[in-house]
């Protein structure tokens, strides 16, 4: 019976330790858990928002299509040559091998450089590096590890401050019912046993309200 594999966990979903404006950032946070012996398995570094930057560095003709396949067909000559010479017998010199690695690579190199820039059309004339950037880079860490990376980061407000434990008296507290007492009518005040209620406030005189439709003259 073939066995299902389980589904990976979804890395993005854990919580962020901290973010970063650049991938350096990053990478020293998390250096600087592993050098305080922390479990770094927990720890992913997620760039969010990528873009493409491509950085155009210069014209591209005919000559420089030649003179960069020569530089690269040159280099990889020698590391043919120096590699053949291991194995050639002691009659054969290791510079002559060399030498004529570092001949046909660059001659290969320049033929590779002109049709590469040939098959292009005209499309491409300029050189550029490309690199892949992002908006941010976040530091993530699983729920049962941020705690202690939080505290190792010297970051603060960890862990959450906790809540009081008395809890506050709620706005609308009704007055305590005694046995034997009729509750107290909401609006009204209760009294105290052997004092007597304070009268309700009247208007002074002058102040009394006016009937609707009565001359005040």
């Amino acid at each position: 019976m073939a066995m299902s594999r389980l589904p990976a966990p979804d890395i993005t979903s854990r919580p962020v330790l901290a973010s970063f404006d650049t991938y350096a950032g990053a990478q020293k946070c998390v250096d600087t858990l592993s050098d305080q012996k922390f479990t770094v398995q927990n720890v992913a570094i997620v760039g969010v928002d990528l873009r493409t930057v491509e950085t155009v560095l210069g014209r591209l003709s005919w000559g420089r299509a030649a003179a960069s396949g020569l530089a690269s067909g040159a280099w990889f000559g020698v590391l043919i040559g120096l590699f053949v010479s291991f194995f050639a017998n002691s009659t054969t010199s290791t510079g002559s091998l060399i030498l004529l690695g570092l001949l046909y690579g660059a001659a290969f190199g320049i033929v590779f450089g002109l049709v590469s820039y040939g098959l292009t059309g005209g499309r491409r004339d300029f050189t550029s590096r490309q690199a892949l950037l992002a908006n941010r880079y976040d530091v993530l860490c699983t729920a049962d590890s941020i705690g202690e990376a939080r505290r190792m980061l010297g970051l603060s407000g960890w862990p959450p401050a906790q809540q009081a434990s008395t809890a506050q008296a709620p706005t609308d507290a009704r007055p305590p019912v005694f046995p034997g007492v009729p509750p107290t009518p909401p609006g009204d005040q209760p009294t105290s046993p052997g004092v007597p209620p304070t009268p309700p406030a009247h208007p002074a005189p002058g102040n009394a309200p006016v009937p609707p439709g009565t001359d005040q003259r």
